[in-house]
Protein backbone atom coordinates (compact mmCIF):
# COMPACT_ATOMS: atom_id res chain seq x y z
CA UNK A 1 0.00 0.00 0.00
CA UNK A 2 2.13 2.91 1.29
CA UNK A 3 5.87 2.65 1.92
CA UNK A 4 8.14 4.14 4.57
CA UNK A 5 10.20 7.04 3.26
CA UNK A 6 13.94 6.51 3.22
CA UNK A 7 15.69 8.27 6.09
CA UNK A 8 17.80 10.99 4.43
CA UNK A 9 20.86 10.34 6.64
CA UNK A 10 22.42 7.66 8.83
CA UNK A 11 20.98 6.93 12.28
CA UNK A 12 23.94 8.60 13.97
CA UNK A 13 24.07 11.65 11.68
CA UNK A 14 22.22 13.96 14.08
CA UNK A 15 24.48 13.36 17.07
CA UNK A 16 25.12 14.86 19.56
CA UNK A 17 21.78 16.67 19.23
CA UNK A 18 19.75 13.48 18.77
CA UNK A 19 21.42 10.16 19.52
CA UNK A 20 21.63 7.17 17.19
CA UNK A 21 19.45 4.88 19.32
CA UNK A 22 16.65 7.43 19.49
CA UNK A 23 16.64 7.91 15.72
CA UNK A 24 16.71 4.16 15.12
CA UNK A 25 13.82 3.39 17.48
CA UNK A 26 11.84 6.44 16.41
CA UNK A 27 12.11 5.66 12.71
CA UNK A 28 11.98 1.86 12.69
CA UNK A 29 9.36 1.34 15.41
CA UNK A 30 7.25 4.46 15.88
CA UNK A 31 7.19 5.84 12.34
CA UNK A 32 6.94 2.39 10.79
CA UNK A 33 4.23 1.52 13.30
CA UNK A 34 2.01 4.36 12.12
CA UNK A 35 2.56 3.29 8.52
CA UNK A 36 1.73 -0.35 9.23
CA UNK A 37 -1.40 0.62 11.17
CA UNK A 38 -2.53 2.89 8.35
CA UNK A 39 -2.04 0.21 5.71
CA UNK A 40 -3.93 -2.32 7.84
CA UNK A 41 -6.86 0.05 8.40
CA UNK A 42 -7.08 0.86 4.70
CA UNK A 43 -7.03 -2.80 3.74
CA UNK A 44 -9.87 -3.45 6.19
CA UNK A 45 -12.09 -0.93 4.38
CA UNK A 46 -11.20 -2.18 0.90
CA UNK A 47 -9.20 0.89 -0.08
CA UNK A 48 -7.63 0.57 -3.54
CA UNK A 49 -4.67 2.92 -3.03
CA UNK A 50 -5.75 5.67 -5.41
CA UNK A 51 -4.84 8.66 -3.21
CA UNK A 52 -1.62 10.23 -1.99
CA UNK A 53 -1.27 10.51 1.78
CA UNK A 54 -2.36 14.14 1.62
CA UNK A 55 -5.37 13.21 -0.49
CA UNK A 56 -6.37 10.68 2.16
CA UNK A 57 -6.71 13.57 4.60
CA UNK A 58 -8.60 15.69 2.07
CA UNK A 59 -11.02 12.85 1.24
CA UNK A 60 -11.47 11.35 4.70
CA UNK A 61 -15.28 11.71 4.38
CA UNK A 62 -15.25 8.87 1.85
CA UNK A 63 -14.24 6.36 4.53
CA UNK A 64 -16.54 4.66 7.05
CA UNK A 65 -17.37 6.90 10.00
CA UNK A 66 -16.12 4.38 12.56
CA UNK A 67 -12.68 4.24 10.90
CA UNK A 68 -12.06 7.92 10.19
CA UNK A 69 -10.46 8.89 13.49
CA UNK A 70 -8.04 5.96 13.37
CA UNK A 71 -7.16 6.62 9.74
CA UNK A 72 -6.57 10.32 10.38
CA UNK A 73 -4.47 9.58 13.46
CA UNK A 74 -2.22 7.17 11.59
CA UNK A 75 -1.97 9.10 8.34
CA UNK A 76 -1.08 12.12 10.47
CA UNK A 77 1.57 10.03 12.17
CA UNK A 78 3.09 9.17 8.80
CA UNK A 79 2.90 12.68 7.31
CA UNK A 80 4.18 14.37 10.46
CA UNK A 81 7.13 12.00 10.78
CA UNK A 82 7.96 12.33 7.08
CA UNK A 83 8.27 16.09 7.54
CA UNK A 84 10.11 15.80 10.86
CA UNK A 85 12.93 13.77 9.31
CA UNK A 86 13.15 16.12 6.34
CA UNK A 87 13.28 19.10 8.70
CA UNK A 88 16.71 17.99 9.98
CA UNK A 89 20.09 17.49 8.37
CA UNK A 90 23.50 16.01 9.17
CA UNK A 91 24.85 19.35 7.94
CA UNK A 92 24.81 21.48 11.06
CA UNK A 93 23.76 25.10 11.59
CA UNK A 94 22.09 25.77 8.24
CA UNK A 95 20.34 29.14 8.15
CA UNK A 96 17.48 30.29 5.89
CA UNK A 97 18.18 32.13 2.67
CA UNK A 98 16.36 33.21 -0.47
CA UNK A 99 12.58 33.51 -0.44
CA UNK A 100 12.27 31.72 2.91
CA UNK A 101 14.60 34.23 4.58
CA UNK A 102 12.59 37.09 3.07
CA UNK A 103 9.35 35.60 4.37
CA UNK A 104 10.80 35.03 7.85
CA UNK A 105 12.13 38.60 7.98
CA UNK A 106 8.80 40.00 6.79
CA UNK A 107 6.76 38.04 9.31
CA UNK A 108 9.07 37.99 12.35
CA UNK A 109 11.56 40.80 11.76
CA UNK A 110 14.63 38.55 11.84
CA UNK A 111 15.68 34.93 11.96
CA UNK A 112 16.55 35.29 15.63
CA UNK A 113 13.02 36.53 16.41
CA UNK A 114 11.55 33.62 14.44
CA UNK A 115 13.74 31.10 16.28
CA UNK A 116 12.82 32.54 19.67
CA UNK A 117 9.10 32.45 18.84
CA UNK A 118 9.28 28.87 17.58
CA UNK A 119 11.09 27.81 20.76
CA UNK A 120 8.63 29.73 22.94
CA UNK A 121 5.60 28.07 21.36
CA UNK A 122 7.20 24.63 21.41
CA UNK A 123 7.75 24.96 25.15
CA UNK A 124 4.07 25.85 25.60
CA UNK A 125 2.82 22.59 24.06
CA UNK A 126 1.15 20.40 26.67
CA UNK A 127 1.52 16.63 26.39
CA UNK A 128 2.36 15.02 23.05
CA UNK A 129 2.27 16.75 19.69
CA UNK A 130 4.23 18.89 17.27
CA UNK A 131 5.31 22.44 16.62
CA UNK A 132 5.02 23.31 12.94
CA UNK A 133 6.03 26.12 10.66
CA UNK A 134 3.21 26.34 8.12
CA UNK A 135 2.17 28.37 5.12
CA UNK A 136 -1.36 29.60 5.78
CA UNK A 137 -4.17 30.39 3.34
CA UNK A 138 -2.78 33.90 2.80
CA UNK A 139 0.66 32.50 1.87
CA UNK A 140 2.09 33.81 5.13
CA UNK A 141 4.27 31.91 7.58
CA UNK A 142 2.73 30.86 10.88
CA UNK A 143 3.98 28.78 13.81
CA UNK A 144 1.40 26.46 15.35
CA UNK A 145 1.14 23.59 17.83
CA UNK A 146 -1.02 20.53 17.20
CA UNK A 147 -1.80 17.72 19.65
CA UNK A 148 -0.94 14.06 19.19
CA UNK A 149 -0.68 13.26 15.43
CA UNK A 150 -3.00 15.97 14.15
CA UNK A 151 -1.73 17.27 10.82
CA UNK A 152 -2.04 20.95 9.82
CA UNK A 153 -3.44 19.81 6.49
CA UNK A 154 -6.83 19.26 8.15
CA UNK A 155 -7.03 23.05 8.61
CA UNK A 156 -5.96 23.88 5.06
CA UNK A 157 -2.44 24.78 6.22
CA UNK A 158 0.72 23.54 4.50
CA UNK A 159 3.40 22.40 6.97
CA UNK A 160 7.00 22.97 5.89
CA UNK A 161 8.90 22.31 9.15
CA UNK A 162 8.08 20.00 12.03
CA UNK A 163 9.42 19.43 15.53
CA UNK A 164 8.21 16.18 17.12
CA UNK A 165 7.48 16.73 20.81
CA UNK A 166 6.37 13.22 21.74
CA UNK A 167 8.58 11.85 24.52
CA UNK A 168 9.95 9.08 22.31
CA UNK A 169 11.61 11.76 20.15
CA UNK A 170 13.95 12.88 22.92
CA UNK A 171 13.59 11.00 26.21
CA UNK A 172 16.54 8.60 25.93
CA UNK A 173 18.99 11.49 25.85
CA UNK A 174 17.13 14.37 27.45
CA UNK A 175 14.75 12.72 29.95
CA UNK A 176 12.65 15.59 31.33
CA UNK A 177 14.83 18.30 29.76
CA UNK A 178 12.52 18.85 26.81
CA UNK A 179 13.56 22.50 26.51
CA UNK A 180 17.16 21.41 25.81
CA UNK A 181 15.93 19.17 23.00
CA UNK A 182 13.89 22.05 21.56
CA UNK A 183 16.87 24.42 21.66
CA UNK A 184 19.26 21.85 20.16
CA UNK A 185 16.85 21.14 17.32
CA UNK A 186 17.94 24.43 15.78
CA UNK A 187 21.50 23.10 15.44
CA UNK A 188 20.27 20.55 12.88
CA UNK A 189 17.29 22.23 11.16
CA UNK A 190 17.50 21.72 7.40
CA UNK A 191 16.53 25.15 6.11
CA UNK A 192 17.60 24.18 2.59
CA UNK A 193 14.81 21.60 2.41
CA UNK A 194 12.37 23.84 4.27
CA UNK A 195 13.10 26.63 1.79
CA UNK A 196 12.25 24.29 -1.10
CA UNK A 197 9.01 23.27 0.59
CA UNK A 198 8.13 26.92 1.17
CA UNK A 199 8.59 27.80 -2.49
CA UNK A 200 6.56 24.76 -3.57
CA UNK A 201 3.76 25.76 -1.18
CA UNK A 202 3.44 29.33 -2.43
CA UNK A 203 3.67 28.26 -6.07
CA UNK A 204 0.69 25.94 -5.62
CA UNK A 205 -1.54 28.74 -4.41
Amino acid sequence: MYDLIKLPYQYNALEPNIDEKTVLIHYERHHRGYLNNLNRLLEEVGYKGNYTLLELVQNIDEFPMNKRDDILFNVGGVLNHNLYWLSMSSEKNIIPNGKLKEAIDNEYGSFENFKNEFIRLANLLKGSGYTFLVVNREDKLEIINTPNQETPYVYGLTPIMALDLWEHAYYLSYQNRRSDYINNFFNIVNFKEIGKLYEEAIQKK
